[in-house]
C-alpha cells in the first residue's frame, strides 16, 4: 500500500503544482491583469489544463489505481482514490482536444463578460455565453449521457444534487419567503436606513476589512486581501488564501458582508488538516458546503446584534461623522432590512434565496434549451418584477452581474441556498455547545472556529458532503430550520 500510494501521491503532488499555478492566472486576471491580455493568458491556461486532463486519464494513473482497488487502504488512502476515479472518469470521457479548446474558450468568455458589464451591453457577452452552454451541455452528454443536462452540473457542485432534491427545497423556500416580505411591505414598522448611502472614504473602509479579517483569525501573513469586480476567494493550499472585495464609496456595509462573507471561504481553506496538502482532498469538500461557511459568518454571525455591538466602537471611530446621531441598534436593523433589491451579493438574507431561484429557473431552461440566450435579459426582468418587484435599469445591474456563467459554472448558484440554509441548523447546533450571542458580542469567535474545524474544516475532501453536513448541523438536513428562523428574525425586526 505504501508502494502504491506513494506513487500515486506523487501525481498528487503535480495536479496541485498545475492548480496552483491556473489559480495565480486567475487571480491575476482578475485583480492586476491589463484588460486586453486575455489572449495570452487564455494560450497558458489551455496548456497547463492539458497538463492536468494528461495526468488524470493517462495509463499510469490507471493502473495505480486499478492497483490500490485490491489493497486494503487507510481512511485518508482510500478517499483520495475515491476523489481521483471520480474526477479521473468525467475526464476520460471529454476528448482530449476538446477539453483544450473549451478551457481557453472560458478565458475569453470571462474576459468578454468584463467588457460586457463595464459597458452594461450583453451582446458583447452573449456570443461566448452560447459557447458555453454548448460545451457544458456536450460535457454532459459525455459525463453521463443517461442523466440529465442539468442535473449532472448540479451533481458535479454538490454531490447527489439534482432538480428533484432542488426543486422541493426551492419551491418550499419561496411559499414561506413571498407572503413574509408582502407582509413587511405593507404591515412592518419602517427601518431607517438612509444614513447608508453617503461618503465613506475608501481608506477606512480598507481599515474596517482589516480589523475584521483579524477578528476572524485570518492573519495577513497567510490571507491577504485584495479588490475585484466580483469578490472571489481562492485557496492555494492552507498555508495561502487569497480574497477579495469590492468598495462601494456610497455603501460601506457592501464591501463588509463581502469581506466577511469571503473570509468564511478563507476560513474553511486555512482550516483543512495541514496532513492533507498537496493532495486532492486538500479543499473545501463541495459548493454546498463551502457556501454554508461563508454565510454563516455573514449572516449568523456579521449581521447578528451581538457582533455589531462589539463592532461599533471601532465603527464610530473610522466613520463619526457618518455615523454622528445613528444608534447600534439602528445600524443593526438597517444592515439586516428586508429590501428587495437588484444586486445578489448586497441582498439581504430575507429575499436573498429569491435572487438565487432567479439563477435557478433561468439556467434549467437554459442548459434545456428551452430559453434562447438572446432572450436571457427580458426573462431576467421578468422574473425580478414578479420575485422581488423591482424594475432592472441597465444590463450591468441585472444579467451581467455575476460572473459565474462566463466560466462555465452552470448548477452553483442554487448551493449558495442551499448553504445558507445547511448554515441555519449549524448555528443551532452551536448553541447547545456554547453561548455564541456572549462569544459574538465579545469579538471572540475562537469557539465558532474550534466547533467548524472539529466537524468540518479539518477533513477537507476526505468525508462525503452528506456526512459533513449531518455533523455540522448535529444530524439530518431539516430546511425547515433556516424557513424559521428568517421568520423569527424578521417578524422581530418588523415587530409583525
Amino acid at each position: 500500500m505504501e508502494q502504491v500510494m506513494e506513487k500515486i501521491r506523487g501525481i498528487e503532488h503535480q495536479l496541485y503544482a498545475y492548480n496552483y499555478a491556473l489559480a495565480i492566472i486567475g487571480i491575476d486576471a482578475e485583480t492586476a491583469a491589463p484588460t486586453d491580455s486575455a489572449e495570452g493568458r487564455g494560450e497558458a491556461v489551455s496548456l497547463l489544463s492539458c497538463k492536468q486532463y494528461e495526468l488524470l486519464t493517462g495509463d499510469e494513473l490507471g493502473q495505480l489505481l486499478e492497483a490500490a482497488a485490491a489493497l486494503e487502504l487507510d481512511e485518508r488512502a482510500a478517499a483520495e482514490c475515491r476523489e481521483l476515479r471520480r474526477m479521473r472518469e468525467r475526464y476520460t470521457r471529454i476528448p482530449a482536444e476538446e477539453f483544450a479548446q473549451d478551457s481557453r474558450v472560458f478565458t475569453l468568455s470571462q474576459d468578454a463578460w468584463h467588457k460586457a458589464k463595464e459597458q452594461s451591453d450583453f451582446s458583447i457577452f452573449a456570443p461566448w455565453l452560447e459557447k458555453g452552454l454548448e460545451i457544458r451541455r456536450r460535457w454532459a452528454g459525455y459525463i453521463d449521457p443517461a442523466k440529465d443536462v442539468y442535473d449532472v452540473w448540479l451533481d458535479f457542485y454538490q454531490d447527489g444534487l439534482c432538480m428533484a432534491s432542488a426543486d422541493p427545497f426551492f419551491a418550499a423556500l419561496k411559499e414561506k419567503i413571498l407572503p413574509l416580505v408582502r407582509r413587511i411591505q405593507t404591515e412592518g414598522k419602517p427601518v431607517r436606513t438612509d444614513f447608508l448611502h453617503q461618503d465613506w472614504p475608501l481608506e477606512d473602509q480598507r481599515r474596517l476589512a482589516e480589523y475584521v479579517m483579524e477578528a476572524m483569525g485570518l492573519s495577513p501573513n497567510h490571507c491577504t486581501l485584495s479588490e475585484s469586480e466580483h469578490p472571489f476567494t481562492s485557496g492555494l493550499y492552507d498555508g495561502d488564501v487569497r480574497i477579495t472585495t469590492h468598495y462601494d464609496p456610497q455603501d460601506m456595509l457592501s464591501s463588509l458582508y463581502s469581506v466577511i462573507h469571503e473570509g468564511g471561504h478563507a476560513l474553511y481553506e486555512r482550516n483543512v488538516s495541514p496532513a492533507l496538502r498537496y493532495t486532492v482532498l486538500a479543499e473545501g469538500s463541495c459548493s454546498g458546503v463551502h457556501e454554508s461557511q461563508s454565510r454563516l459568518f455573514e449572516n449568523y454571525i456579521g449581521r447578528s446584534r451581538e457582533f455589531l455591538s462589539w463592532l461599533w466602537p471601532e465603527l464610530v471611530r473610522l466613520f463619526p461623522k457618518q455615523l454622528e446621531g445613528i444608534s447600534c441598534e439602528e445600524l443593526y436593523r438597517a444592515a439586516n432590512r428586508a429590501e428587495p433589491s437588484l444586486i445578489r451579493t448586497e441582498a439581504d438574507e430575507l429575499t436573498y434565496p429569491l435572487h438565487i431561484m432567479v439563477r435557478y429557473e433561468l439556467e434549467k431552461q437554459l442548459m434545456h434549451g428551452q430559453l434562447p440566450v438572446a432572450e436571457l435579459p427580458a426573462a431576467w426582468n421578468r422574473l425580478y418584477k414578479e420575485y422581488l418587484g423591482v424594475d432592472v435599469p441597465d444590463d450591468a445591474q441585472g444579467v451581467l452581474q455575476d460572473i459565474h456563467w462566463s466560466g462555465g459554472d452552470f448548477g452553483y448558484f442554487p448551493t449558495y441556498a442551499l448553504g445558507t440554509a445547511y448554515a441555519a441548523q449549524m448555528v443551532e447546533q452551536m448553541k447547545r455547545s456554547f453561548d455564541l450571542g456572549h462569544c459574538c458580542a465579545e469579538g471572540n469567535l475562537e469557539p465558532v472556529r474550534a466547533y467548524l474545524r472539529e466537524k468540518i474544516w479539518q477533513y477537507g475532501k476526505m468525508l462525503e458532503p452528506a456526512e459533513l453536513i449531518r455533523r455540522g448541523c448535529g444530524g439530518e438536513f431539516d430546511p425547515e430550520c433556516f424557513a424559521n428562523y428568517l421568520e423569527r428574525k424578521y417578524t422581530e425586526i418588523y415587530e409583525l
